[in-house]
């Protein structure tokens, strides 16, 4: 069942008495099958011209949508024998970056990514996709080990944010953001991030530090979320959709100013509306990407790496 945002009331309303119709018992003599498809025609119609005009703040809501696809559903689909690694060797085990080893296309790879949780007990468990120190320290020790067996790195980033806690910033959670933004730049495999969903603030940076950034149509990507943005220049959490317009939030802005290299479609209507396209989608995207690098060595690859965020804001690009 699609769970259907504020703006998307018009859309729920037919589809709504399309299910209605669709229930219907048949009445002898009266036929309601041309109803029904006039109403899915003007349903599609309504759909398509909605999507093809959202703002930047419907756009955000779309990439929170609480059914979009998540790290789980990700590796489940795309990568073959995975294997789940725990752990960050000093402190314990985050749940909001999970990550583990397995087979792309045949090739071995390491997977590293925040994980949301698709009902009430999962986000708890996994605490929003917000992680801590620990969880950093697992993505830098998962990528230092895909740098030593010469695995491709692939990251899914889907989070609001580091957790902004006091036991997590106890723990050095500034520091384990920067060492991971770190480890991101030395690795000498590639490393193909793919923004699913949320990328905010260093908690998305940390793990997409990358040679090529990717992301779906709906998702976004900014350094605060449109919120917490709105409270710091307007004192009210009711100017987010401001904010959002201003931040240049959305993947078709970002393109523009050379922060990602990619925009994933999505299918009509958000990845929530179709999961399994969605997904195969972000595989073919991450394929793609991958293929650039055939040939190069480490050196090549790092440097690459290195050159292009060290390019970014010196392109005289106007907002």
């Amino acid at each position: 069942m699609v769970m259907f945002l504020d703006f998307e009331k018009p859309i729920a309303e037919l589809e709504a008495k399309i299910k209605e119709l669709q229930a219907m018992p048949a009445t002898q003599g009266i036929s309601i099958a041309e109803d029904i498809a006039r109403l899915e025609v003007k349903a599609d119609l309504l759909l398509r011209q909605t999507y093809a005009k959202l703002t930047p703040w419907q756009k955000t809501q779309v990439a929170r949508h609480q059914s979009r696809p998540r790290f789980h559903d990700y590796v489940k689909m795309l990568v073959e024998d995975f294997v789940p690694l725990a752990g960050d060797r000093a402190f314990g085990d985050d749940k909001a970056i999970l990550g583990g080893i397995g087979r792309f296309r045949g090739k071995p790879v390491m997977v590293i990514g925040h994980e949301k949780g698709s009902d009430t007990e999962g986000r708890i468990r996994h605490n929003f996709g917000m992680a801590k120190p620990e969880g950093y320290r697992k993505a830098i020790r998962l990528m230092e080990l895909a740098d030593r067996f010469k695995m491709g790195v692939i990251t899914l980033i889907d989070t609001p944010g580091a957790f902004p806690g006091i036991e997590a910033e106890a723990r050095g959670q500034s520091e384990a953001i920067a060492r991971s933004t770190e480890a991101c730049l030395k690795l000498s495999v590639p490393l193909i991030a793919v923004i699913v969903g949320e990328g905010g603030s260093g908690g998305a940076v940390a793990l997409a530090t990358a040679n090529k950034v990717l992301m779906l149509e709906h998702a976004v990507y900014s350094v605060i979320s449109p919120e917490g943005c709105a409270s710091i220049l307007w004192r009210s959490a009711e100017r987010a959709q401001d904010a959002a317009a201003a931040m240049k939030v959305t993947a078709q802005d970002l393109i523009k100013f050379g922060v990602i290299d990619g925009i994933v479609s999505e299918p009509l209507g958000g990845a929530h509306r179709d999961p399994k396209a969605a997904i195969a989608s972000v595989g073919h995207a991450i394929s793609t990407a991958f293929n650039d690098f055939k040939g190069k060595d480490g050196a090549a690859i790092r440097r690459e790496r290195r050159e292009k965020f060290l390019a970014m804001g010196r392109t005289g690009l106007v907002a």
